[in-house]
């Protein structure tokens, strides 16, 4: 895609900040849309509720993609109702307008726990995991992520817009990686998502490629960093926590474990960023 307008849903938020910086980065025109105004006022800002339909159409005019991270980030912040409705309500509605616009390429946040986190009803099928893995919600905000998945699938059918979905492990921005060492003492108390992450700034690279590549259809990938929060290696972790469960494949010392091959030999996704930069003297943010 060339560089075109973008608007983003939730450009105000943790990720949505990083992404509204690498677009203008990169050359785009970006409209913020959020609820909230930014910290730093980077590009237009226009104040709107795309749980309303009405302002989704109001604000996607003239704009040739969209990036959707407008939604309850994570479970357990309101109930379970209220999650599911939002989310669910704000994505129809971003799906609905941006199809009915022809816009030429929808990015949305989907998440890393669609594939069944935290794993403890249903432990991982395998490891690493990939897209091929069952999903299995665990929450009302899981499960608005799952729908979403089939909502843009459907979309895609039936409008030939294209939808990439990008399931975003824990994210992180630089002044989260000094709580990392907290967790190195016991290994169970990561395991919820097998220990992933992802900095913010990679979030963006991956939102900007996903608008960029030629894609049909609808896809879902996997994102997060190329290594996990843990000191100690990644094999080691599975037999310790999870030594029933299947390792697919030889991985690296410190390797992810929710596998972002798909998303690398497909979109070039190539993670820069890692908790060791900033607690080991790497490169400057």
């Amino acid at each position: 895609m060339s560089k075109k307008r973008i608007v983003v849903t939730g450009g105000s938020g943790k990720a949505g900040r990083a992404i509204v910086r690498d677009l203008l980065e990169h050359g785009y025109d970006v409209l913020n849309v959020d609820l909230a105004p930014p910290a730093e006022r980077r590009c237009p800002f226009l104040k709107a509720d795309v749980c309303k339909l009405g302002e989704a159409f109001e604000c996607f005019a003239g704009c040739n993609a969209v990036v959707h991270m407008a939604a309850i980030p994570a479970p357990g912040l309101l109930t379970e109702e209220t999650t599911f409705r939002i989310n669910i309500e704000s994505t129809f509605n971003v799906f609905a307008a941006a199809a009915a616009l022809r816009m030429e390429r929808v990015v949305w946040a989907s998440s890393e726990t669609t594939l069944g986190l935290p794993f403890e009803r249903e432990k991982p099928a395998y490891a690493p995991i990939d897209e091929s893995h069952p999903l299995y919600p665990e929450s009302s905000y899981a499960l608005s992520k799952v729908l979403g998945e089939e909502m843009a699938r459907q979309y895609a059918r039936w409008s030939g817009v294209s939808f990439v979905g990008l399931r975003f492990s824990n994210i992180m921005e630089p002044g989260d990686y000094k709580a990392f060492p907290s967790y190195w003492g016991d290994a169970r108390l990561r395991k919820w998502n097998l220990w992933g992450y992802v900095d913010a700034r990679d979030v963006a690279q991956s939102c900007r490629l996903a608008l960029e590549k030629p894609l049909e259809g609808a896809q879902a990938f996997i994102i997060a960093a190329a290594d996990t929060v843990m000191n100690r290696p990644s094999k080691a972790l599975m037999l310790e926590v999870y030594p029933s469960v299947a390792v697919k494949r030889e991985i690296g010392e410190f390797e992810t474990l929710l596998s972002i091959t798909k998303a690398r030999s497909t979109l070039g996704y190539a993670p820069r960023w890692s908790w060791r930069d900033h607690l080991s003297g790497g490169p400057a943010s």
